[in-house]
């Protein structure tokens, strides 16, 4: 398999504005959302970033994609540079965002034709069937319709649709079917795997194992701006398997006040033992 994506000691450092330092604190100024990380995507392969909120993967997404600029590291995607060759990077991939908003007084097939209108496919180049990619999405009696009039899962499988007028080689899905419920989420799921089937690669982010199990053939574990792990779903479900973890308390500190009254200050600390 060709490596598609590189990602080599990514971080991304934002300046916290003035209200949310603390006082005589040299570090706190600046917040680092992605903490160095490294990783690759292969030509072909549904690749997985599974975290909580704040876990840095949309960050990281963003940057991948063009749309933000590391503070330093090295990304490539397609033999592209994130920075020096973004315009070129952005015509060859498909992006749906976290969320989306749209013209509202335009149909979907019209607001499909204006998103195909803005790629230049050159001399002899052919813009996509609009008809068709609303078909595949499932949305066909709705071509008519606007986007206000659809459902939740609806507008997900339309948004799908957006990232496909250009045709791209790597489709980016940044938590894909949050807020949706389960037939809506199995629908998109579905869709993805049937994207995957046309030789496209995608790198998603998602919160739920189970969508990561589903999809994935390889799936990055990150939680505060560093990726734990990258493996296999099924063989991370299996080493959690085999782990115990067992959390403690140490008394670092006491504090009386008056009437009577004490505070403990207590740390946690918690060791994971294989076995």
């Amino acid at each position: 398999m060709n490596k598609v994506i590189s990602v080599i000691d990514l971080k991304k450092t934002y300046l916290l504005p003035r209200a949310a330092r603390k006082t005589g604190d040299a570090v706190s100024s600046t917040f680092e959302a992605v903490k160095g990380i490294s990783f690759s995507v292969q030509k072909g392969e549904i690749f997985g970033i599974l975290g909580p909120n704040g876990a840095g993967k949309t960050t990281t997404l963003e940057i991948i994609e063009g749309l933000k600029k590391q503070t330093s590291g090295t990304v490539t995607i397609l033999g592209l540079n994130n920075i020096t060759e973004s315009t070129e990077v952005k015509r060859r991939i498909g992006v749906q965002l976290q969320s989306s908003q749209y013209m509202s007084l335009m149909s979907l097939k019209e607001l499909l034709e204006l998103f195909a209108s803005l790629y230049d496919r050159g001399a002899g180049g052919h813009r996509a069937d609009v008809d068709q990619l609303l078909g595949f999405v499932n949305l066909q009696d709705k071509k008519f319709s606007q986007v206000s009039d659809l459902s939740g899962g609806q507008k997900q499988r339309f948004t799908l649709a957006s990232a496909l007028v250009n045709e791209p080689e790597i489709l980016f899905l940044d938590e894909p079917t949050t807020g949706l419920d389960p037939r809506a989420r199995r629908d998109v799921w579905s869709l993805v795997r049937e994207i995957n089937k046309r030789g496209i690669t995608i790198v998603l982010t998602t919160h739920y194992m189970e969508e990561a199990e589903f999809l994935c053939n390889r799936v990055a574990i990150m939680d505060s701006g560093t990726i734990l792990t990258i493996n296999d779903p099924r063989k991370l479900i299996e080493d959690l398997a085999h782990t115990t973890q067992i959390s403690f308390f140490l008394l670092k500190g006491m504090y009386r006040l008056q009437h009577g009254r004490t505070i403990l200050i207590l740390k946690k600390y918690t060791v994971s033992t294989r076995k």
